[in-house]
This record gives C-alpha cells, sequence and structure tokens, in this order.
C-alpha cells in the first residue's frame, strides 16, 4: 500500500507571493507564476535548503545551527483567511500582510491537513506540508501600517488558521488558476 493516498479533495491556486526582504518587513509580493525549486521560490527571503535553527525547534537545536529548510513555504486557505479578516475586523484580508507564499481554495480544515502531506500542481511538481504554521505577532506591524488596529487582533483571530509550513518535494511551474491535488498520508489522521 503506498504512503500517501491521493484524496478527491482539489483545491485551487488563488494567490502567489513572495517575500524578497525579511529584514525590511514580512510583506509578500504578489506573483502570477513562480518556479518552484528545491530552494523554494527564488527570491523568497525564507527559500534556501538550509535556515538557521530559530524559537520553534529550540529544544532540538541551539539557536543559530544550521538545519534542513522545511519552512521555505507559508501556505494558506482562502476560506481561512476570511475568517481571519472577520474577526480582525476587515472585509478581507491581504495575504501579503502575513508572507504567504500561496493561498489555496477548496481545501476544507487547511490548517489541520496532516504534516508530511503533499500538494501536487498539473505539472507534477509538489509540496510537502511540514506542520501548522502558528500566529505570531510579527505580522501586526505590517497589517497595521494599511489597518491601524486591526493587526493587534491578528495573533488571536488566526490561532489554528494560520496554514502551515512546506518544502518543494519535486521542481514545476505554479500558477494563479491552477488546481492543486491533497494527497494524505493516512486518511484517518485528517477528517475534513
Amino acid at each position: 500500500m503506498p504512503a500517501l493516498i491521493p484524496t478527491e479533495i482539489v483545491g485551487e491556486i488563488v494567490w502567489i507571493g513572495r517575500v524578497p526582504d525579511r529584514e525590511a518587513s514580512l510583506r509578500s509580493v504578489a506573483v502570477e507564476q513562480a518556479e518552484l525549486t528545491y530552494a523554494g521560490i527564488p527570491g523568497e527571503a525564507h527559500g534556501g535548503l538550509t535556515r538557521a535553527a530559530c524559537v520553534r525547534v529550540r529544544s532540538q537545536y541551539a539557536t543559530g545551527t544550521e538545519i534542513r529548510n522545511v519552512r521555505q513555504l507559508t501556505v494558506m486557505s482562502a476560506e481561512e483567511l476570511a475568517e481571519v479578516a472577520a474577526d480582525c475586523g476587515l472585509p478581507t484580508f491581504d495575504p501579503a500582510h502575513i508572507g504567504a507564499s500561496l493561498v489555496v481554495r477548496g481545501i476544507p480544515d487547511f490548517t489541520h491537513v496532516p504534516p508530511s502531506s503533499r500538494l501536487q500542481f498539473p505539472d507534477g511538481s509538489a509540496i510537502v506540508v511540514d506542520m501548522e504554521n502558528r500566529p505570531c505577532h510579527l505580522p501586526a506591524k505590517v497589517i497595521n501600517a494599511d489597518h491601524p488596529g486591526a493587526g493587534d487582533a491578528f495573533k488571536a483571530a488566526a490561532k489554528g488558521k494560520r496554514g502551515v509550513t512546506a518544502w518543494v518535494e519535486r521542481e514545476g511551474r505554479i500558477q494563479v488558476g491552477e488546481t492543486v491535488r491533497l494527497h494524505v498520508p493516512d486518511q484517518r489522521a485528517w477528517r475534513p
């Protein structure tokens, strides 16, 4: 039996972005298409084959230790972003405010897709879900720059709705409007 099981769940890419300079801002720049390389999306500040260990893995590694980069991409759900927007008092939510790489529509309970699930694109390229991306305070500054006060509500509003981090398993090209099929390691582990 294969370790990964294709599901009937097909989503759509509705937004692609990249963070050009993480030191300057968490804000993403929207693009219509992107190359997926083994190092992530070219020009993405979160890209690279390796990264320095941070607070998220402090129980395993000292800060700054070089480790495999499984946080190349931040993938969000359009439906969950709409819920976060409402909880922040906004009519819509711009994924650029939170450093998103991809926004998909049509995959239920997306933030809770099991780790090791794959999102596969029409050209065969695929990304691997690492884990739930926990909300933090960093997007507040970017959100507040455009919507004063709304960013203060982000961390609480995004709990359980912040999407996932992922890394590129097979290279290719993706574009807005394309479909994406979900493959999960065990269908019993996740029931949307």
